[in-house]
């Protein structure tokens, strides 16, 4: 399902003043670097987990409602991810702004939020018509239905210089791109060649961010 990322977020998890803490850099000549490598780390750990660290705005595009249209969940069980249910997969999903659909004659609609429920307290967030209701009729065509939302921990108070103040974002994770960042800062290019010794990897540095990965069903 393809996602388009329509309102990027303002900031980064980890400040450029926290980083170079991390890295022991006090100098500003390498600022404009770190700073990327804060953006790739951060991205590559979106891909890994399947969230959104800082608040931005998504579309996810479908070429149909999922179905069937069955309502209700099965007697007895507690959880379910029905078959009508449409998933989100960026986490955590703070609201749902708007689901729009070509109707039959190819005009635009907007679906009454009042049609359909959210359900942000798993992961992916999932949103069913409400009991009573069914998805309505899109034109059969590609990309005939969008669903907007926004999804992230939140947005840094300030992300300006010299006041920096990190989004809050789990710190395990935070500590994960730290890890990555002195890794490319340390070593610029594919490999490392060393004069003495080997080269030894951390195998406990991904693990870091499996208590944070989304499973998808």
């Amino acid at each position: 399902m393809p996602l388009q990322l329509v309102t990027p977020p303002v900031g980064e998890p980890v400040s450029l003043t926290e980083a170079k803490l991390h890295l022991r850099v006090d100098v500003t000549d390498d600022d404009a670097l770190i700073t990327a490598l804060i953006t790739a780390a951060r991205q590559y750990a979106e891909t890994l987990t399947q969230r959104q660290f800082v608040t931005a705005t998504w579309k996810l595009v479908l070429d149909s409602f999922p179905g069937p249209s069955l309502m209700g969940v099965p007697a007895g069980t507690p959880f379910s991810l029905p078959g009508h249910a449409i998933l989100l997969n960026k986490s955590p999903v703070q609201a749902v702004s708007s689901i729009n659909y070509l109707d039959m004659s190819g005009t635009q609609q907007t679906m009454p939020s009042t049609d359909y429920v959210v359900d942000t307290s798993c992961e992916p967030a999932r949103i069913t018509p409400v009991f009573g209701k069914i998805w309505p009729i899109s034109l059969p065509q590609i990309g005939a239905v969008t669903v907007t939302f926004t999804a992230g921990y939140g947005a840094p108070d300030n992300n300006t210089p010299p006041n920096w103040s990190p989004a809050p974002v789990p710190e395990g994770i935070k500590a994960w791109m730290k890890v990555r960042i002195g890794s490319m800062y340390q070593h610029r290019e594919e490999v490392a060649i060393l004069q003495k010794g080997k080269l030894e990897l951390l195998p406990f540095v991904d693990f870091m961010l499996d208590p944070f990965k989304v499973v998808t069903f």
